[in-house]
């Protein structure tokens, strides 16, 4: 898989390519249009001494509610006969190594690991049968932290997914290869949740109630998606509480490790 990131350069933000824990910076976006698309540069980056950004700045972020079987019945809900998606702002995004911040409004944040999908052009009404390679760039580590709290209480969950750094992405949005087939294409892709090092959730997209084709079909039939726009796609079981001085990972084998820390508002 290619692996695009996103970084500051002397106050730009900038794309590059990972290689043998190395970036290779490159001129340009991979969302441009295929004529004006990235040219790679001479500079090379050592990853480790390079702080990354998420991997995609998104109009939207376009989140699916209960598309684990598993992870429905652990909360006590039924399972939806259509796809269940709603929206986080585009503040709540948390870079890789960011903290994520307890908010004193909720007395039980936790966390969610997901697949989350970054879109490479602008797609409307999507049809079943269409190759999702045109519209889709990759896939990236998503923690949809959810105040769950807040969740229970209100009828709508923009409060308790909408906090600041309650959406960590990355590290990377991995670009699979050409000969994946369109109508495998999203599958088999595994992910897990640490905290504190002990595994919490593990999961893969074989095992969502509605596939990736199904999901982009049913919101780009609500809203145009455009690209660098992120759909995550769902937690597994195993949901829990996270606290101050915590450390929680997301995983994604080809995709890496998206971690972030856990502090209270009030530390910040």
């Amino acid at each position: 898989m290619t692996q695009w990131v996103r970084f500051l350069q002397e106050g730009q933000r900038c794309w590059g390519q990972l290689h043998d824990g190395m970036i290779q910076v490159y001129a340009g976006s991979p969302l441009s249009p295929l004529a004006c698309g990235p040219q790679p540069g001479m500079e090379r980056l050592p990853l480790d001494d390079t702080p990354l950004l998420p991997p995609c700045e998104p109009t939207k972020i376009v989140c699916v509610g209960r598309n684990y079987r598993a992870h429905a019945a652990e909360l006590g809900h039924d399972v939806p006969k259509t796809p269940l998606f709603f929206l986080k702002p585009p503040s709540a995004l948390l870079p890789p190594g960011g903290t994520i911040l307890l908010p004193r409004l909720s007395q039980q944040v936790e966390y969610e690991g997901e697949i989350g999908v970054v879109m490479r052009r602008r797609c409307s009404h999507l049809q079943p049968g269409a190759d999702l390679r045109r519209y889709v760039l990759g896939f990236t580590c998503v923690n949809d932290v959810t105040a769950r709290d807040l969740q229970n209480r209100d009828p709508q969950w923009t409060r308790a997914k909408g906090f600041d750094t309650f959406c960590p992405v990355g590290p990377c949005v991995a670009e699979p290869g050409t000969g994946e087939g369109a109508a495998t294409f999203g599958a088999g892709i595994r992910v897990e949740t640490r905290v504190n090092g002990e595994v919490r959730q593990q999961g893969s997209s074989d095992d969502f109630l509605f596939t990736l084709e199904q999901l982009l079909c049913a919101i780009t039939e609500v809203m145009t998606l455009e690209a660098g726009d992120l759909v995550a796609t769902g937690t597994p079981a195993g949901v829990g509480a996270l606290h101050p001085g915590d450390r929680v990972s997301v995983e994604i084998a080809g995709v890496g490790r998206l971690e972030n820390g856990v502090a209270g508002a009030a530390e910040a």
